[in-house]
């Protein structure tokens, strides 16, 4: 019964958020990636367990020991597209700025708006930073969704295999299995200086923000 109506969950984020896959959200006269008018969310939830985030006003509960800005990036394994694991907190940007966005999964909307953003307006971050991807996607259609949008400067990173970057870092949805929406900008030394939980499942965090933060510890460094 528990697994049957986990399903039922998952079916109703799926229909409500859209899933439709990569291809399907490109523009069809060849040009590119066609952004669409989404709401960006104001303020930050709090990471962790006893704290919730909104899926269209329904409260969602987050599970486990929340992470917040001062605290180090937490080692968890978690798949890369070649299946092989790395700690997160060892990535190979490891040493300088990274900006971690967390999605619930690819294949939405709103998700594949934040990682094209990531991707493809950064201003040149892309070149000193390294730009990352979580979700509980496989790794298979993580690749497949990298190849179709044609981003090649994003890391993606799996937590398919139990949710455990989501549990250790306060990020994981239990009910549906999924993380929450997330961006954090971790600094040379693997401290998250910078975190945005959306408060809203449905919104976009505000990536134009986390760029300016991460630039400014670059211009500091």
């Amino acid at each position: 019964m528990q697994i049957a109506y986990r399903g039922l969950i998952v079916t109703a984020l799926g229909l409500s958020l859209g899933f439709t896959g990569c291809a399907g959200m490109g523009d069809s006269t060849g040009m590119g990636y066609t952004y669409k008018n989404l709401a960006v969310a104001g303020g930050s939830a709090v990471a962790g367990e006893g704290n919730n985030v909104l899926f269209k006003g329904s409260p969602l509960g987050l599970s486990g020991a929340g992470i917040k800005t001062g605290d180090a990036l937490r080692d968890v394994k978690v798949a890369q597209t070649d299946l092989a694991l790395v700690n997160i907190a060892q990535t190979k940007g490891s040493g300088k700025v990274r900006i971690i966005s967390v999605v619930p999964s690819l294949d939405t909307p709103v998700c594949e708006q934040q990682t094209h953003y990531l991707s493809e307006r950064n201003k040149g971050l892309d070149k000193m930073v390294e730009l990352i991807t979580v979700s509980v996607d496989t790794p298979f259609a993580q690749k497949r969704f990298a190849t179709e949008a044609k981003i090649d400067n994003v890391t993606f990173l799996s937590d398919y295999r139990g949710g455990e970057f989501g549990k250790t870092h306060g990020l994981f949805l239990g009910g549906p299995h999924i993380l929450a929406r997330a961006i954090l900008v971790v600094d040379s030394t693997n401290t998250v200086r910078y975190l945005q939980v959306t408060p809203e499942l449905t919104q976009l965090p505000d990536m134009e923000e986390a760029f300016r933060f991460a630039r400014s510890l670059i211009t500091a460094s």
